[in-house]
């Protein structure tokens, strides 16, 4: 039974070195507790002892020192300085001129007249800045429509011009054409395309309004001319069927001519329908009414600086004539009395 009671595991601690190593461990974990990374007596290194190894480095690091694009020297420094002031002059510069035209920021650049021209651009025209994505399709369409309205009056002249050598009249189709497009290209362009112009830039109801109206008209121009009627200026169907009724291969080429005129009309006349009814889905569809445009142009005319003056002229005019009405002497009767007013 003895032998059952004796530990087994006395045996290896029996041997130095397995007793050593304990020791060892034992005090090796009781400097770790007792250890304080926060202590500077304690991170000191002593030959010999059981403290922590701390690396000792014998070199230090390398002085800094500016690389060539770091270095800036005062003429640089100046050289910078005087940009930032130029530019800060040239910003002042474009402010002041806006502030003194704020109406004509932008260079007119239509019609595109050469610089030798004693008549120089009137307008500022670009559909791609000044009208939004969405609308720039009608309005280079309504553009283009111009271009050949004014392009027909032209060819009815010119056609006109050949009505008179041929024989056909004494010239009065040819004059009243040439008045034609003399008159009706600037103010078809001022009359309804820049109207058009200004209401999709502006989203104004005010030239909306005023499109519509003068465009409608527009076409009904068209389809008359189209007709031809004789003694109008126009060189339409019935002219044409006229002129190709006679004999002479001259007059018939004529005839032809003023057929493709009328032709011309009859075309610009359905796209004239159809930019307009076009247009005015679109002008529906933004919930936009007459009285929205009476609203617009109310408030625009009260804002015009010229009727504001007037405006307060006559403010004037009129508190004067009550203030001298007050002020004047009161009629006396016969006897000296005051007379009573009434």
């Amino acid at each position: 039974m003895s032998n059952f009671e004796e530990n087994p595991f006395a045996a290896p601690f029996s041997d130095p070195s397995v007793q050593r190593a304990v020791a060892n461990s034992a005090a090796a974990n009781a400097n770790l507790e007792d250890y304080n990374p926060f202590d500077p007596k304690q991170t000191q290194t002593k030959p010999g002892g059981d403290a922590p190894a701390v690396m000792k480095t014998d070199s230090l690091p390398p002085p800094y020192s500016a690389v060539g694009q770091q270095q800036i020297s005062s003429a640089d420094f100046q050289k910078r300085q005087e940009e930032l002031e130029r530019r800060a002059r040239e910003l002042e510069r474009r402010e002041e001129e806006l502030r003194n035209a704020p109406y004509n920021v932008r260079a007119n650049n239509f019609p595109p007249l050469p610089k030798f021209c004693p008549v120089q651009p009137c307008f500022y025209q670009d559909i791609n800045v000044d009208i939004p994505v969405e609308f720039q399709k009608v309005v280079r369409y309504l553009y283009y429509l111009w271009i050949v309205h004014a392009s027909l009056l032209f060819a009815n002249m010119a056609v006109g011009l050949l009505y008179l050598f041929a024989g056909g009249d004494m010239g009065q189709t040819f004059g009243i054409a040439l008045v034609y497009w003399f008159l009706f290209t600037p103010a078809s362009f001022l009359c309804w395309f820049r109207p058009a112009y200004k209401a999709f830039r502006d989203d104004s109801s005010v030239n909306f309004m005023v499109f519509f109206f003068v465009f409608f008209f527009q076409m009904l121009v068209s389809i008359l001319n189209t007709l031809g009627i004789g003694g109008m200026g126009a060189c339409g169907l019935i002219t044409s069927i006229a002129m190709m009724s006679q004999e002479g291969g001259g007059k018939i080429f004529v005839g032809v001519l003023m057929l493709l005129v009328g032709l011309g009309f009859a075309a610009a006349a359905l796209a004239d329908f159809y930019l307009l009814v076009k247009i005015h889905r679109m002008y529906r569809s933004t919930g936009a009414s007459f009285a929205k445009a009476q609203a617009e142009f109310t408030t625009g005319v009260m804002r015009n600086e010229q009727v504001q003056q007037a405006a307060a002229a006559a403010a004037r005019e009129t508190v004067r004539q009550s203030f001298a009405q007050a002020t004047q002497p009161a009629q006396t009767g016969p006897a000296g009395q005051t007379a009573p007013r009434y």
